[in-house]
């Protein structure tokens, strides 16, 4: 059922010139914004490597940042350590009562309230 109220809009079939569609595109060439432009609003890879590498460079990427974060992960010291040396504070709450909160916060977040 078609709403019989809404105005159908109409196209224009009105043939263009080649002069006119010549000027069109260069007007339109002419406003259309420089590489560096288009890669500082992201819409461009900052990559210069060829489009079929650019995956593989940005999976790459991908895996070296995961490296360097797993390797600084891998020093940190452990919890324990940081309570006896008073970094941490021991919390008195069961693991379970603990996952319970975070549960609660994960949902009131969901719905909007926390």
């Amino acid at each position: 059922m078609a709403d019989e109220n809404k105005p159908q809009s109409t196209v224009d079939e009105t043939p263009i010139s080649p002069v006119e569609r010549r000027n069109s595109l260069e007007q339109h060439l002419k406003q259309r914004p420089d590489r560096a432009e288009l890669v500082e609003k992201n819409i461009l890879p900052a990559s210069t490597a060829a489009p079929s590498l650019q995956e593989k460079q940005k999976e790459l990427e991908k895996h070296m940042r995961a490296d360097s974060l797993n390797e600084k992960i891998s020093h940190r010291p452990a919890p324990e350590k940081l309570i006896q040396e008073g970094v941490l504070h021991e919390d008195p709450r069961s693991p379970e009562e603990k996952y319970e909160e975070a549960i609660e916060e994960e949902y009131a977040k969901r719905e909007g309230g926390a």
